[in-house]
């Protein structure tokens, strides 16, 4: 099997099974030892297909004779691979997209169809540069879905809570691939060592921009052989969740319970944080998910989380009363990291209408294992108002005995009536949302 072929049966896969695309592209790469530029040439086709299909369908629904849901599977997903190499691989030449998509047609059983792609993306070649898109100010949910590929009822959900200027740069930079960001971990190293290090291996890096133990990559490397990762010196965790950690606030000999722990980034950070004294407990609903946090804080010399299989909306009466600080890292839509798993936008509105309830419940049974004068944290990966700022106004609501937490961690991160929303437009970060609370008397359990 030739590159394209191995992109197109991972498209299928995709497609017709749902599958995820990171796992996908990760068994294809081992099964198939891609290296080198089959290996880049692969990535990007495939991510670029899926990220962009909204906008892909739309230009072949322009050139079609049929309506894009009557076209076999099949064969939409080898046009979209040809229009997306015409439209935004420029290393690819024209006639190659052409020719290549003709011959997926044919190694597919697929040869009566040929006629139809050939002709379809040679009028795409023709046309390309006079593509006619939605107007953007007589329907401006629907240009915002077309050009930036995301689902209508997600750009008018945006539209509606932040308008259209904001709303478009969101769209617009979680279409951009996100820097890689190591979280240094200072039990081990320091950023200067790791810089250093870096710089000896001619990868170019920073330092974060917020995080005092950040380090930003600027480009593109085989980061799973970097002997630092390997050895547990530093570990990937992009800057708002090192943030989410240092907002929670956990020091030496604190009692620290973290609710939906998996894979573990943020109990690492706490943990860390503490100099690796007192206690982290590390609950997740998904006890097969634990090992990842069992093995991750043993490389990075970590020995104070302790994992459980726990539901978190349900309390643990052990634990009523006990904690210094709790982290509630709720399950969320996960719309803030659309850059990195481009097949989140096509999430289901209804599934994502569900979440709130679900995150109210984990977030009223965490706040009692708060002591009096505790901190409780509620964070999510995602830019959703409900999901956010709504969850945290019903708990206040509903619990006098917590008040709205107000932090200040310098470098602009500072709270609102203990709100912060990291947008990746401005912040350069992951979407994601935190808040804080402390409770200010114990009520009788």
């Amino acid at each position: 099997m030739n590159v394209r072929e191995i992109v197109f049966a991972s498209l299928l896969k995709c497609e017709k099974n749902k599958s995820y695309p990171n796992i996908e592209i990760d068994s294809a790469i081992e099964k198939y030892k891609l290296t080198g530029a089959d290996r880049s040439f692969y990535t990007a086709l495939v991510y670029g297909v899926i990220e962009k299909k909204i906008t892909l369908d739309y230009i072949i629904s322009r050139f079609s004779s049929r309506d894009v849901s009557k076209i076999d599977a099949e064969i939409l997903v080898i046009l979209r691979m040809g229009v997306y190499q015409i439209l935004y691989m420029g290393s690819v030449p024209d006639h190659a997209a052409c020719f290549e998509s003709v011959e997926l047609c044919r190694k597919n059983n697929k040869k009566s169809a040929s006629g139809f792609v050939n002709a379809l993306l040679r009028e795409t070649v023709r046309k390309k540069d006079g593509i006619v898109y939605p107007d953007k100010e007589k329907e401006p949910t629907k240009y915002l879905s077309v050009v930036y590929s995301f689902p209508e009822w997600l750009c008018q959900m945006w539209l509606n809570d932040y308008g259209f200027e904001k709303c478009e740069s969101i769209l617009s930079a979680l279409n951009c691939p996100p820097d890689i960001t190591l979280r240094v971990n200072t039990l081990k190293t320091d950023v200067e060592s790791v810089l250093k290090s870096l710089e000896e291996k001619e990868i170019k890096a920073e330092k974060g921009y917020y995080s005092r133990n950040a380090v930003r990559l600027l480009q593109a490397c085989p980061i799973s052989s970097l002997d630092m990762l390997k050895n547990g010196e530093v570990y990937v965790q992009d800057e708002a969740s090192q943030l989410c950690a240092e907002i929670v606030g956990a020091k030496e000999n604190d009692f620290v319970i973290d609710t939906c722990s998996c894979p573990g980034g943020k109990s690492f950070s706490m943990a860390i944080n503490m100099g690796n004294k007192g206690k982290v407990c590390a609950f997740d609903l998904h006890g097969n998910k634990l090992t990842l946090v069992e093995k991750g804080a043993k490389k990075l010399g970590i020995d104070i989380i302790e994992t459980k299989e726990h539901d978190g909306s349900i309390a643990l009466e052990e634990l009523k009363g006990c904690a210094d600080r709790v982290l509630v890292d709720a399950p969320c839509s996960g719309l803030g990291v659309i850059a990195k798993k481009p097949d989140l936008r096509y999430k289901e509105k209804s599934a994502i209408e569900r979440l709130p309830d679900i995150q109210y419940k984990i977030l009223d049974a965490a706040c009692t294992y708060v002591k009096e004068g505790g901190v409780l944290v509620y964070s999510t990966c995602t830019i959703n108002k409900r999901e956010n700022e709504c969850v945290v106004e019903r708990f206040l609501a509903e619990h006098s005995g917590f008040e709205a937490y107000d932090f200040d961690l310098g470098n602009g991160i500072k709270s609102e009536n203990g709100m912060i929303t990291f947008y990746p437009d401005t912040t350069k970060t992951d979407g994601f949302f935190v808040s804080a609370f402390r409770r200010i008397y114990s009520p009788t359990f």
